[in-house]
């Protein structure tokens, strides 16, 4: 494995000084050997990439990814630690009271609308499911608050079964990298399901997300700092010298803590800091 210092770093010698040739010309058989390049270029550069979200098991998993809507997988990680010590199951959770359900979870926002999809989908598991989470994507979607984005989350990280995640980094890059132009979350996971492997789904959605999180960031992409950069038709939106675009990365790459307080041990970061404490020492 390699060590931390050196998986924290840019390797420099991959970024570009020019910008890449325009996709626009591309042919579907150079898109598909492009797009396959950039998931081993990202496998290397991110041989850690896991789910952002602290979990032991597919009800806490479940539970958080519902949670990680309009919030920070930081801030749900932050709140899920006494959310599943007070109600530890689906049967636990179904019978909570509205109000103290909505009072555990108000630190990840929309609390109320959060809460009730937490209450409809424990009583749902509990009622049709004997407490357990399905591991079918047809019966996890009729849980309530539960869509593919979710059920392919939990399905991969917990069940082991190959899915796409598209959420707004995923989708983001998967546009910037001119691998598609849809807008809709379904319509972009069955285009990209269609490039990759399917063995590879899992991974390479973790990989996206990581990159979209660390440095092809929304408003301004470090891309004198992307080690993918000659692979990528959008090089140039973002800022190109590479000392600036280097103050732009987040978490481990910029030296700063992840989102889980308990990440897996080949993290090379730091472990985020508990609701109100302080970051751990390295």
């Amino acid at each position: 494995m390699k060590t931390p210092a050196r998986v924290a770093a840019t390797p420099q010698s991959k970024v570009s000084a020019k910008k890449p040739k325009s996709a626009t010309s591309e042919s579907r058989l150079a898109m598909v050997r492009r797009a396959r390049r950039i998931n081993r270029e990202l496998a290397e550069i991110y041989p850690y990439a896991h789910p952002e979200l602290d979990f032991r098991n597919p009800f806490e998993l479940l539970v958080a990814t519902v949670l990680s809507a309009q919030t920070t997988d930081l801030r749900v990680n932050q709140t899920t630690p006494a959310l599943f010590a007070a109600y530890p199951t689906p049967e636990d959770m179904a019978a909570a009271a509205p109000e103290d359900l909505e009072e555990l979870i108000r630190p990840t926002g929309f609390f109320r609308a959060k809460s009730r999809s937490l209450l409809g989908l424990s009583q749902a598991l509990r009622d049709n499911f004997g407490g357990e989470v399905p591991g079918r994507i047809e019966d996890l979607v009729t849980l309530p608050g539960v869509g593919r984005k979710t059920a392919n989350v939990v399905l991969g990280n917990a069940f082991g079964v190959p899915g796409i995640t598209v959420d707004t980094h995923f989708g983001r890059l998967v546009r910037r990298w001119k691998l598609t132009e849809q807008e809709d979350p379904e319509k972009v996971e069955a285009e990209i399901c269609a490039i990759f492997p399917k063995s590879e789904w899992t991974m390479l959605s973790h990989r996206v997300v990581f990159h979209g999180r660390r440095i092809c960031h929304a408003r301004k992409p470090a891309c004198g700092a992307c080690p993918i950069a000659p692979l990528c038709p959008a090089y140039g939106e973002g800022e190109t010298d590479p000392e600036k675009a280097k103050k732009l990365l987040k978490y481990e790459k910029g030296g700063q803590p992840g989102q889980r307080l308990s990440p897996p041990p080949d993290y090379p970061g730091l472990p985020a800091p508990p609701l109100g404490g302080a970051v751990a020492a390295p």
